[in-house]
């Protein structure tokens, strides 16, 4: 079963490579890997897409947090979340096929960010079935280059029943 795991860490040189290390040296496949600075720039915050069962998924996390530079682990499948992927992808545009590409990026709500007589270069954001959907849609064009962001993921804040939130404004 696929896993996402959202992993805070400290911002330092070879934490990537510890973390990949970790999972290369345990037989562990990633999925999708991304990193980027947090709001504090000491700190980084990793979104890994991994699959194994339960158990695996729980010695990765264990793994994980006896890591010195990690912060904090957490295996968004337990919980709400909500992840998105980034494509841009460059297609073969013929006379012929311009109106087709247009009409696929309007369907898909994604942006055409360059044009050349020849191509139109693509973005498009969203879930991974949408994604692989217009990829799909794009190869009788004529994909010449394609690249992917991997996954984001953040999980969701709790929803409280509107019987508590009343409660509390009314306190207020």
């Amino acid at each position: 079963m696929e896993h996402i795991i959202s992993v805070t860490v400290e911002n330092k040189f070879g934490v990537l490579s510890r973390v990949a290390g970790l999972f290369s040296g345990r037989g562990f496949n990633i999925e999708s890997l991304s990193v980027a600075p947090t709001l504090d720039p000491s700190m980084s915050q990793m979104t890994i897409v991994t699959s194994g069962d339960e158990r695996i998924i729980e010695q990765i996390v264990k793994q994980l947090n006896k890591l010195i530079d990690v912060i904090k682990v957490v295996d968004l499948n337990e919980a709400e979340f909500v992840s998105r992927e980034t494509a841009i992808i460059k297609v073969h545009t013929k006379d012929a096929d311009r109106a087709e590409a247009l009409r696929i990026v309007d369907i898909f709500r994604a942006n055409v960010i360059d044009s050349t007589p020849g191509t139109y270069t693509i973005e498009v954001s969203g879930d991974p079935k949408k994604i692989e959907a217009i990829i799909h849609l794009l190869q009788p064009l004529g994909i010449k280059e394609l690249v992917r962001t991997g996954r984001v993921a953040v999980a969701r804040e709790p929803v409280r029943p509107a019987a508590i939130q009343a409660k509390k404004i009314a306190r207020d």
